[in-house]
């Protein structure tokens, strides 16, 4: 039997790069969004049948209206998200809490069989271990982003205790790809670099990142459906082949054949982590794939922008 997916914040990078893939898998999805930084654009190829899209705000609707059908897995990836956007307008960060507690409790309402959270690596701050483990390393970040995911977690787990709702809760590192906004590192640097405009480094360039081409993260996390892996679990879904963003600019502009000059302006007053670097040990235990190259993910990329 066919099974039906919700997604939620399903016209987004990663939530459309998912949305597009479980169509094509045959799954019924239903879509939601409110297109504040999501576009239809990411929505799947209207060719297929199987899905459909309701513009809502999920922080602020009632979902037993407005989906009547049966509801077997929800993937929550709605939410505001940036680092500057995010650290410029905390109350809308907060707002997000609401669509937490109201994607749980129709899920709940619902019989959903599980309910997947995007949480972020934001929420580990400055690395107080590396690699940064999910259960031994600490949350440490005071952001408003990070303090709001975390307080989503919290909820995940309480309903699972209370209401018997399984979950299983992603905590993304830097996903990029084709559906990115060009407010995000890989997509901005590509940018300008297509159109040798200079690219802007904040701070020193000293700091690490690591990437995870966005094909990649959709295998790992419907082979974690699929295979009905970490139930009530807490997963880091990215790479850890730390870079520099210096690297990745030189990077870049090398693949790409750019003649634009690298500057640096200004360190970010906060959010911009010196390090950041996930233990993979759980993902690769089920996803034994090899990732994309960083080198392969940035030409895929630079395609479509």
């Amino acid at each position: 039997m066919r099974k039906n997916i919700l997604i939620t914040g399903g016209a987004g990078n990663i939530g459309g790069s998912l949305s597009r893939e479980l169509v094509r898998r045959g799954y019924f999805v239903t879509i939601i969004d409110n297109l504040t930084t999501g576009s239809l654009k990411k929505l799947p190829l209207k060719k297929f049948k199987n899905w459909e899209f309701i513009k809502k705000d999920v922080n602020n609707c009632n979902l037993n209206k407005i989906i009547k059908k049966k509801i077997d897995y929800i993937f929550h990836y709605a939410a505001v998200v940036g680092v500057k956007r995010t650290l410029k307008n905390p109350e809308l960060v907060l707002r997000d809490i609401k669509g937490i507690e109201n994607i749980l409790n129709f899920a709940s309402s619902r019989n959903v069989k599980r309910i997947f959270y995007a949480s972020s690596s934001e929420i580990y701050g400055e690395p107080v271990t590396i690699p940064q483990n999910e259960e031994t390393t600490p949350l440490n970040s005071r952001l408003p982003y990070a303090i709001v995911k975390n307080v989503g977690e919290a909820f995940f787990k309480s309903f699972k205790k209370t209401r018997n709702l399984n979950f299983t809760i992603f905590r993304f590192f830097n996903t990029y790809g084709p559906l990115q906004s060009d407010q995000f590192v890989i997509s901005k640097f590509i940018k300008n670099a297509l159109q040798n405009k200079n690219i802007t480094i904040n701070g020193d360039g000293k700091q690490t990142r690591t990437f995870l081409f966005v094909d990649d993260n959709i295998n790992i996390t419907l082979s974690i459906l699929e295979k009905n892996k970490f139930i009530n679990n807490v997963v880091n879904i990215g790479n850890d082949k730390e870079i520099t963003i210096n690297e990745l600019a030189l990077k870049i502009k090398k693949i790409l054949k750019s003649k634009s000059k690298i500057i640096h302006k200004a360190a970010l007053l906060e959010g911009d982590m010196r390090r950041r670097k996930p233990s993979i040990k759980k993902i690769k235990k089920i996803y034994k794939n090899k990732f994309h190259s960083l080198e392969k993910g940035i030409i895929l990329t630079s395609k479509f922008i």
